[in-house]
């Protein structure tokens, strides 16, 4: 059996990097890598265990049998391991097998670099490389504008397992077959983004991926990595860019995994008070160590280079920012100033979002982030953290809160709508009703609504066409376009016979329709992060339960009108003060018959009138449908 041959893939100035923490691209030398040395080919390996007095690679091609393959130590204090292995080829499973120098303690680890993982339940790694040709060339010299701030931005979000399953073979469908059935469907319903539920490999689905043991391969469950290559550039042709969920705030303990990797607490901080996550059983990163730093800025610089991604929506920031998230007194120490901030957290939050917008200017990071940290999607040298965009979970709470509400009691309620837009303008908001709000006994979205099914449905049609005429960019999880009435269930596929009724198949045009209608207007996105984009007509009549607001762009000639009426009771001749004088148009009606609506409110006179109302001296009279927004703009 060939002999480990003494090869390295490191620079002395690679060795710096690394260790000062400032090494973005480590996959190029970390890992497993096919390479050609003294005309041999093999695969050259590398790992990190500075707590190890000994090394092996372990796989199918030596019987799985220690020493037959020692890594040798470099001699630079790295703690790196390396060596080159003829013959071993492309599809050869491996794992580490490490000696640790503290206690003589063993572990056999998959590799952290790996780009390709065995399918759960099976937990080694897959020597692989590809040769993807990519197609997306025109998207990637375009999507600078897709991505824009001042661009419409509505999201689909996606739990590959869930989203449809391949009923008679009782199975996922594969990466090839979503490229085909799911880049379709979203291009069909007008979104301009898809997100990804961790992709990254997982060992547990319950997990629903965001534990990660293989952060650097696309997972098993669908198809090869190339093959998650190609439902990316499928995307791209369709020009719809990809966000994939990443998730630096914690792993799990598997035995494969990252946790005790060589022996010593490595990838986790050894004080369990900022090591261990009480609520998810998991191992958080030592943010302080420069290693780790570099380890996960290239992951996230990783998937943006070698896979297209457009954006990372970054998971559990407020678990990384504060000492006491989720703790009580005496389960955590304050930091040097006292206070309860994680200054190596913020400080390495703040070092991954410059290095990913450096190298890729044109993508977003958006941050889950529930707390009132200040600044969290302001630019670094303006004191933020530097993503480019936020989560609005007040908004979402909020908002639910107020829809779930009976509409008789909704006129005591009204400022639970109204609140938000005093906060608005702080963050660069996405507006989320994510997975989160669809599972663990918190029912579907549609099902939150108070009423019998009609009222449901109108309501549900009134909750999204607000969120697509309030300031900021959306996002929606899967089923809730078409009003699913069950629970997310992971392990299942979305209910799509429920297209077989009107109620549902109206929901799911007004989605398609509202996505339309913020791409088409450019008063619903030029302006969807600044308060000159918005501004009330009147938020202040509760006792009718209706609001009325305008949304602006850069030319007024852009103002869209929007009025929406919170009840089932009809409001007819309903006067609303106007800017200036002129003619309106309707633009959108979510009672429209082809939403399911009564389609029984058309206003066919809209000629304003000189009279003095909302403070404005022009105003005009308007017949209002049961739960439903109207939109106009002037001729």
């Amino acid at each position: 059996m060939a002999q480990t041959k003494v090869h390295s893939l490191f620079t002395e100035f690679d060795i710096n990097l690394f260790k000062a923490g400032k090494h973005y691209r480590l996959y190029e030398k970390f890992g497993s890598h096919i390479i050609t040395v003294d005309k041999e080919e093999g695969t050259y390996f590398a790992v990190w265990a500075p707590s190890a007095k000994a090394v092996s690679v372990i796989g199918d091609f030596n019987f799985w049998l220690e020493g037959e393959h020692h890594l040798n130590v470099r001699w630079d204090g790295s703690g790196i391991w390396e060596g080159f292995i003829p013959n071993v080829k492309k599809g050869a499973i491996y794992k580490y097998k490490i000696r640790s120098a503290n206690n003589d303690i063993v572990t056999e680890k998959a590799d952290p670099f790996a780009r390709r993982c065995e399918h759960p339940p099976k937990t080694a790694s897959v020597v692989w490389e590809d040769d993807y040709k990519w197609k997306d060339k025109k998207w990637m010299n375009n999507r600078k504008k897709n991505n824009a701030l001042d661009a419409p931005y509505s999201v689909y979000e996606v739990h590959l397992g869930s989203w449809k399953k391949q009923i008679e073979e009782n199975r996922f469908l594969s990466y090839v077959e979503l490229a085909d059935e799911l880049v379709k469907y979203v291009k069909e319903m007008n979104f301009t983004h898809v997100e990804f539920m961790p992709i990254m490999e997982y060992p547990y689905d319950p997990s629903w991926g965001y534990q990660l043991t293989g952060y650097f391969a696309p997972t098993s469950r669908f198809g090869y990595p190339d093959e998650f290559k190609f439902l990316v550039d499928k995307f791209h042709e369709s020009g719809i860019g990809v966000l994939l969920d990443w998730v630096p705030s914690h792993f799990p303990s598997d035995d494969h995994g990252l946790g005790f990797f060589d022996g010593s607490h490595l990838y986790e901080h050894p004080d369990r008070r900022k090591g261990y996550h009480q609520d998810w059983k998991s191992l958080i990163f030592n943010y302080g160590r420069n290693e780790i730093k570099a380890f996960l800025i290239s992951n996230a610089i990783f998937w943006l280079d070698q896979y297209h991604a457009d954006g990372l929506r970054v998971d559990a920031v407020a678990s990384m920012l504060f000492l006491d998230y989720s703790r009580e007194d005496g389960e955590w120490e304050p930091n040097m100033f006292g206070g309860n901030e994680y200054l190596e957290a913020v400080d390495f939050i703040k070092e991954m979002n410059a290095a990913v917008y450096e190298a890729f200017p044109d993508v977003q990071t958006i941050a889950e982030e529930s707390t009132s940290f200040p600044k969290v999607s302001r630019p670094i040298y303006d004191g933020g953290l530097g993503f480019g965009m936020k989560w609005m979970m007040g908004w979402m709470h909020d908002t639910l809160g107020y829809f779930q509400k009976e509409p008789v009691y909704r006129k005591h309620h009204q400022n639970e709508l109204t609140f938000g837009l005093n906060y608005a303008f702080s963050e660069n908001f996405m507006l989320p009703l994510s997975h989160d709000e669809v599972v663990y006994g918190k029912k579907s979205i549609v099902d939150k609504m108070p009423g019998d099914e009609w009222q449901k449905f109108a309501n549900l049609r009134l909750l999204y066409s607000f969120m697509y005429t309030h300031p900021g960019t959306k996002l929606l999880f899967q089923g809730g376009e078409f009003g699913q009435t069950s629970e997310w269930n992971f392990e299942g596929s979305l209910d799509w016979h429920l297209l077989n009724f009107d109620v549902h198949k109206g929901a799911q045009t007004l989605v398609k329709d509202l996505n339309s209608f913020y791409k088409k207007e450019k008063g619903l996105h030029q302006k969807q992060f600044s308060p000159d984009g918005f501004e009330w007509i009147d938020h202040g009549d509760h006792e009718n339960s209706i609001m009325t607001y305008m949304r602006k762009g850069e030319n007024e000639k852009y103002t869209i009108i929007v009025v929406l009426n919170l009840t089932p009771i009809p409001r007819e001749k309903y006067r609303i003060g106007l800017p200036q004088k002129g003619s309106l148009k309707e633009v959108f009606n979510s009672d429209a018959i082809k939403y399911n609506g009564t389609g029984d409110y058309s206003n066919k006179k809209l000629q304003s009138d000189v009279k003095h109302w909302n403070g404005r001296e022009n105003s005009i009279e308007l017949d209002l449908p049961p739960l439903a927004m109207l939109a106009f703009k002037y001729k």
